[in-house]
């Protein structure tokens, strides 16, 4: 049986598939060739990360299709109820990420309190010639410590994030429309660990507490974040979407930006991808990534494994 990992998979994904006696596929075919090459080459299975999409019309067209991998978590780039109501199986990874997206998380917060976004893009231009100027313009940092952390999501990712906050002893509070309690387990290296229990509170509380606002929410019709929740934000505060574009209203979010409401924010992904607006690119209050919550080496190897248990279990 033949697997098409169109977007790509790791090699320990790879190697668990030929193990199983699948024939792994790799090979990148564009969108609009997609259910030829499907059909053509008789393939059973496809797998997808975010750049490929798999919506009705190739559900359709490829009746020799039996499965539909998403390596991760969200599957807004699969109309999964009508592949499933066509009786595909549709399978995702949502628990092989989570660490990566959450240490990207603290990436993007490490270098918003102390400018690293900016100063990185103004010492290749200015270091020579300017060094005092820039020191004394990045030297008004913080600490994360001591700060509130406020999660908007509170799943596997938002669950990460919150042990990482807590162990850099950060206060953390939490949003969650779906759960009224949860806890995590804070583990050490040394293999000791300290449970930690939360009561989640409401939204806009979380909001108007914060110092850091993270989002770890799925793609949602409507903004989670428009104006008037940046406007309950405490004066001097940032956010952090490492979830899904479309979650906050970038208009909203720039003009907070340049009222000084909000001291900085952090992207990984966008409304508009893959062609981000330029005034967040351009923003020098913007931190920004590609969409590479997921894009650790170990990361990838968790997906592939996974993708592969998954579909030997259920195509063999």
């Amino acid at each position: 049986m033949k697997i098409l990992a169109n977007d790509g998979i790791s090699q320990s994904g790879i190697d668990a598939l030929i193990k199983s006696g699948f024939d792994i596929i790799t090979v990148n075919v564009a969108q609009e060739q997609l259910v030829d090459y499907i059909n053509d080459n008789n393939i059973v299975g496809l797998l997808v990360r975010s750049a490929t999409t798999a919506r009705k019309e190739l559900i359709d067209n490829c009746p020799g299709l039996k499965l539909i991998g998403r390596g991760g978590v969200g599957m807004d780039n699969i109309d999964v109820d009508y592949a499933k109501s066509k009786g595909l199986h549709v399978i995702n990874t949502p628990a092989s990420s989570s660490s990566s997206v959450a240490e990207l998380v603290f990436a993007h917060l490490y270098g918003g309190v102390r400018f690293l976004y900016q100063s990185n893009r103004s010492m290749p231009l200015e270091g020579e010639t300017n060094f005092k100027g820039l020191k004394k313009s990045y030297a008004k940092g913080i600490e994360l410590r001591g700060k509130t952390l406020g999660i908007i999501g509170f799943g596997r990712i938002g669950q990460e994030v919150a042990k990482i906050g807590l162990g850099i002893g950060m206060n953390v509070i939490v949003y969650d429309k779906f759960i009224k309690k949860a806890s995590v387990t804070v583990s050490l290296f040394s293999g000791a660990s300290l449970d930690v229990e939360f009561n989640i509170q409401d939204f806009e509380s979380v909001l108007a507490q914060s110092d850091f606002v993270s989002l770890h929410v799925p793609a949602q019709k409507d903004y989670i974040i428009g104006a008037e929740a940046l406007s309950k934000m405490k004066k001097g505060s940032a956010i952090i979407n490492a979830s899904r574009g479309g979650v906050i209203d970038e208009v909203a979010l720039v003009d907070a930006l340049e009222s000084d409401h909000l001291a900085f924010a952090a992207l990984d992904t966008f409304e508009n991808e893959p062609k981000p607006e330029i005034k967040l690119l351009m923003h020098d209050k913007i931190s920004l990534t590609p969409h590479i919550g997921a894009a650790t080496l170990e990361a990838q190897d968790r997906i592939g494994e996974e993708l592969a248990a998954q579909v030997n279990s259920l195509l063999k």
